[in-house]
């Protein structure tokens, strides 16, 4: 045993070339296979700690599962189940997590967990804890998981920063979000991000976007870390973290800005698959540098335009499309997308993504002409009532606008406009935006001096996490209906549906006779949930 944790302890410190080339030498030895069959033939004579971390050595040394060895490992694992100590029982369990299920695996996992129910409320470790709830994994009970759940939560005060980041991963394993371990490991990471390493931060919030776990201070904490220390880390190491941010719906808005200086100074770095994530991060967190809108809008056309031979139908619809939602014409690559339309090479009817590229390539279509310089705002748009009935979610919004105005005919629900747009509601108030005007004289009169409102009751997930930044499609929204001629008003609604009816009546009044039309101010708001 020893001989064989110690091979493993110098193995798992080389690199993946070192390692394939070490493992072949090691089969081979004629020394390594005579340690094998005195192991096997050993086996059942051997101490619960030799057995167990004998097993976990060459599983992890790469000993194929199959192989008479460890599958008779794992049988007299299975029959000493009742003698391992805590200790032994972590170890098992993490060599567990690596095999993949057969008879035996299966047998020894079902034994294992019975036995860690009996053992959960004597462990006071952690470590060991942790152990267990990756094993444990996703098929645990419920009942397990909050048993174990509880008996973590009864040592947190004890947690360090590496346990904190096990728990982490081990939840992800386990397929439980915990809130209050979460936050405790949340706050003990904030305390100690100057140690994490550059993977360990990704694996964190990789875990978050797992969990679905929101926390604005754990992300503005990591953000700001990367941002401070950004001149040490790799560009292609910044381009990761701000993909793992995407995927939360997470803007650094600071690490954002100097990224996008990099870009502007040295774009040659940016192969195709660095630029294709650029494009998708900017345009979904909705970020435009100040100051060098236009240079870093050039910059990335420029690149684009040099990967257009190389670019797959899909890759050069998504590039375009999230230049368009940044408000940006890319005219080459545009001119190319368009011919493969004619030709009917973008939309397969095989396609599993069909309909997401057809909404994309409807936005591109739409930016064209709304966003072109040449655009002017219509004096007329012309708009159609979905239906008179409102959905659950909006019936406060009818009643409070009912209270407010007085009547039904002072606003429209369910607008459809041109270009495919929906807009919940549609208030016109006269040019000083004093009075709010009949929709139906409005209509009749055509006049152009009426000032059109558009309420957009919005889901939290329009938003860039834990502020009312809207992301990129909600902004292309508003951007477009400013276009044709409306104020937008974004109204939060789970925060709109939280207000008493008075409240609500109140917060209606002050956007529609105000000059402000954005819901909230730009303030931090944290949602755990």
């Amino acid at each position: 045993t020893n001989c064989l944790t110690t091979v493993w302890r110098v193995f798992k410190k080389l690199s993946e070339d070192q390692q394939r080339y070490e493992r072949q030498l090691i089969f081979e030895h004629p020394a390594f296979v005579k340690l094998c069959q005195q192991l096997l033939r050993d086996s059942r004579r051997m101490t619960r700690g030799d057995l167990v971390f004998s097993l976990h050595a060459l599983v992890s040394l790469g000993i194929p599962q199959n192989t008479l060895l460890v599958q008779t490992l794992v049988r007299v694992c299975q029959e000493k189940l009742n003698q391992l100590d805590n200790r032994c029982i972590s170890v098992l369990a993490t060599t567990l997590a690596g095999l993949d299920k057969d008879k035996n695996v299966s047998a020894l996992q079902a034994g294992l967990q019975l036995l860690v129910e009996q053992r959960i409320p004597s462990i006071r470790d952690i470590f060991i804890l942790q152990n267990m709830m990756k094993c444990m994994g996703k098929d645990a009970p419920v009942f397990l998981k909050k048993k174990l759940e509880m008996a973590v939560l009864k040592e947190i005060d004890h947690l360090t920063y590496p346990n904190a980041v096990r728990v982490f991963l081990a939840l992800v394993a386990m397929n439980y979000c915990s809130i209050p371990i979460l936050n405790a490991c949340s706050k003990k990471i904030q305390e100690n991000v100057h140690d994490a390493p550059f993977r360990q931060l990704i694996l964190i919030l990789e875990a978050c976007y797992s969990l679905q776990y929101r926390n604005v201070k754990l992300f503005s904490a990591l953000a700001d870390y990367v941002n401070s220390t950004a001149c040490l880390w790799d560009k292609r190491q910044i381009i990761l973290f701000l993909s793992a941010f995407e995927t939360l719906g997470f803007q650094p808005r600071e690490l954002m800005g100097i990224f996008a200086e990099k870009v502007t100074e040295d774009p040659e770095f940016l192969n195709l698959k660095n630029l294709l994530i650029v494009l998708r991060v900017y345009s979904r967190l909705n970020y435009v540098p100040r100051g060098q809108k236009h240079l870093f809008f050039e910059t990335l056309h420029s690149s684009l335009n040099k990967y257009l031979p190389q670019l797959s139908n899909t890759d050069l619809l998504k590039a375009v499309y999230s230049l368009c939602l940044l408000g940006y014409l890319p005219h080459r690559a545009l001119d190319e997308l368009l011919q493969k339309d004619s030709r009917n090479e973008l939309l397969l009817s095989d396609d599993l993504y069909k309909e997401q590229k057809e909404m994309m390539l409807r936005c591109v279509k739409t930016c064209m002409e709304l966003d072109s310089p040449s655009f002017t705002k219509p004096a007329f748009v012309l708009t159609e009532d979905i239906s008179s009935l409102v959905s659950l979610n909006l019936r406060k919004a009818r009643e409070a606008l009912i209270e407010l105005l007085g009547d039904e005919n002072m606003f429209r629900q369910n607008v459809q406009l041109p270009y495919k747009y929906h807009i919940d509601f549609e208030i016109r108030m006269d040019s000083d935006r004093k009075k709010v005007l009949p929709i139906a004289a409005t209509d009749d009169h055509a006049d152009s001096s009426a000032q059109r409102l558009a309420f957009l009751f919005v889901p939290l997930s329009a938003f860039c996490v834990g502020t009312t930044h809207p992301q990129g499609k909600l902004a292309m929204k508003k951007r477009h209906l400013n276009k044709l001629g409306y104020d937008v008003i974004l109204v939060l609604n789970k925060k709109f549906q939280e207000m008493t009816n008075e409240d609500a009546v109140e917060f209606l009044k002050g956007k529609i006779y105000s000059e402000n039309a954005f819901p909230f101010s730009e303030v931090t708001m944290q949602d755990n949930n």
